[in-house]
């Protein structure tokens, strides 16, 4: 089954027409995107965007074998015309399926939001799905045997039904996850490619041809990720974002309660609020254990407040007893920690603290804290396939 991408941007296409954000600004050349538009052997049409015909030829295909067009979501704005020879657009009702001569079956998927999805199987049994912009499948159930070849959906906006699909079994290691209806939300080019790749997706430029059930570089997300940053710099949204697209995901919380601290409490119910509903939280500093077990993946936020409670433990703080036996104590236990991220086989994401870079602590247990955290985030980070430094919101990618 081949599939021409006439267009793979939002609606409103991608620079947006007077906008003046950086996004818009710099999103040129193959950067530039048309509204999202699929033509399916050259014979199935899902949205007809404007332009549709002039996409097709610069893409060397015709729209003039195509026996069905079928529309994924609500058009906004006066009816569009329809090109001379092309059939009237329609929609699949939902949970129906439709034959076409051509050998396709069309089955059409309910959505969490105004639309429809559409599972396409090609004529050689090749399977792919085509989310609309800005949904997610509703009512899926789990079905491990039926994984698509290709998924083409709102990875930007709508994660979460990456993460619905990989629940259910839809999406496997082997499925190609292509993004559609890109719009202003991502910096075009390197930011775009570097959070998709993250979520195992990846986006191509417009009038690009893909054959369906042809293995693909699909992106590899990595096993264990270490963020970095300053206070406020972004670090634990930019871990977050990196397991939106996963279902399952287990937070650990390394702060604890801290019950009476208001500021606290207001801090940590932001978090909450900010994270997918269906993720689980647990308060807790033994990581050890959660990396050796299997299991969902792991947010860790985060290794700052794990060495505080570390360092607690083993009477850091008195000069003494860090002499005697402190020092080598939070060793042994870094190295636990650090061997345990090396063996792990689930997928982890952890946060820390960058606090090397600023003014020099006036205590000395501020000097001794800052030290051991720049110990801790390296030997972390060499357990780690990605580390990423956030500055002012920004993800400069240090490995990986």
């Amino acid at each position: 089954m081949e599939l021409t991408l006439l267009g793979t941007g939002a609606p409103s296409g991608l620079p947006r027409p007077d906008c003046p954000c950086a996004a818009c600004a710099t999103a040129l050349g193959p950067d530039a995107r048309a509204a999202t538009a699929l033509l399916v052997d050259g014979a199935l049409l899902l949205d007809l965007t404007p332009g549709a015909v002039f996409a097709a030829a610069r893409a060397g295909q015709s729209l003039g074998q195509v026996r069905q067009v079928l529309l994924s979501h609500p058009h906004d704005g006066p009816a569009m015309e329809v090109p001379a020879g092309l059939p009237q657009p329609g929609r699949v009702p939902d949970g129906r399926e439709l034959a076409l001569l051509t050998g396709h079956r069309v089955r059409a998927v309910a959505m969490d939001a105004p639309g429809t999805g559409y599972a396409v199987t090609g004529p050689d049994g090749q399977r792919l799905l085509y989310l609309p912009p800005g949904g997610a499948p509703a009512g899926l159930e789990v079905n491990g045997k039926d994984g698509y070849d290709m998924v083409l959906a709102d990875v930007v906006g709508r994660p979460d039904a990456l993460a619905k699909l990989r629940a259910v079994g839809a999406v496997g290691p082997a499925t190609d996850v292509i993004a559609v209806h890109l719009d202003h939300d991502v910096p075009p080019g390197a930011e775009l490619r570097r959070r998709l790749a993250a979520a195992g997706a990846r986006a191509v430029p417009d009038g690009t041809t893909l054959t369906v059930g042809v293995y693909e570089d699909v992106p590899d997300v990595p096993r264990r990720t270490l963020v970095v940053g300053g206070a406020r710099s972004g670090k634990s949204v930019e871990a977050e974002r990196r397991l939106e697209a996963f279902p399952d995901v287990l937070y650990i919380a390394t702060g604890g309660a801290r019950s009476g601290d208001g500021e606290w409490a207001a801090r940590v119910a932001t978090h909450r609020e900010r994270r997918p509903g269906s993720w689980r939280t647990a308060e807790t500093c033994d990581l050890v254990p959660l990396l050796a077990d299997d299991g969902p993946a792991l947010l860790i936020d985060c290794l700052s407040l794990w060495l505080t409670d570390a360092m607690d433990a083993v009477g850091a703080w008195d000069d003494a007893v860090w002499a005697d036996s402190g020092e080598r104590a939070l060793r042994e236990r870094v190295r636990e920690l650090t061997d345990a991220v090396r063996a792990t086989r689930r997928t982890v994401v952890a946060v820390s603290n960058e606090v090397g870079s600023g003014i020099v602590p006036a205590t000395a247990s501020g000097r001794r804290y800052r030290d051991e955290l720049g110990r801790l985030n390296a030997a972390f980070a060499g357990e780690c396939e990605h580390v990423v430094l956030v500055v002012a919101g920004q993800a400069v990618v240090l490995r990986g």
